[in-house]
């Protein structure tokens, strides 16, 4: 039977709804929310370390883009000056030095002991103030000629 106040003249129904109930209910969710939260187990997952190769690279070719789009190519191994290309000829340049420094290597190396050796990998240094396109045009083009190991120099931020 409906909760009814007197007033004045007659009974009237109150209309207010009873809250009470309804945050009973909410708190009692509330808790199992809470407690089934806590079983919950995260998948597990095994992120790749990080760590040091096992050997540095003994050779690298190193591609040096100035501010104004100017390209140089330096040997590791090297005395002598860097080689000022243009974007046509770094391709061609770089298989060369892959070439030359992999067969120093395998004349250096025992070739029944020793596995087949690795292309020198690149190393691309651009000028801060360089347009992003200029580095990945070098870039796709070393990728096109089938130069495999290609990486990008940074400078460590300082904390």
């Amino acid at each position: 039977m409906p909760a009814v106040a007197a007033r004045g003249r007659g009974r009237r129904t109150m209309s207010q709804i009873n809250m009470v109930p309804f945050i009973d209910v909410m708190l009692v969710l509330l808790i199992i929310f809470m407690v089934t939260a806590t079983l919950i187990v995260p998948g597990q997952i095994e992120l790749p370390g990080v760590g040091q190769a096992a050997r540095q690279p003994e050779r690298f070719i190193h591609v040096v883009i100035d501010a104004q789009g100017q390209i140089e190519l330096r040997d590791s191994t090297a005395t002598g000056p860097a080689q000022a290309l243009t974007l046509e000829q770094l391709p061609a340049r770089v298989l060369a030095l892959q070439a030359a420094a992999a067969t120093a290597s395998a004349d250096a190396a025992d070739a029944a002991t020793a596995p087949a050796p690795a292309a020198a990998p690149v190393i691309i240094s651009a000028d801060r103030s360089l347009r992003y396109e200029t580095v990945i045009e070098a870039m796709d083009a070393l990728q096109r000629a089938g130069v495999a190991r290609i990486g990008l120099a940074v400078q460590e931020a300082t904390p």
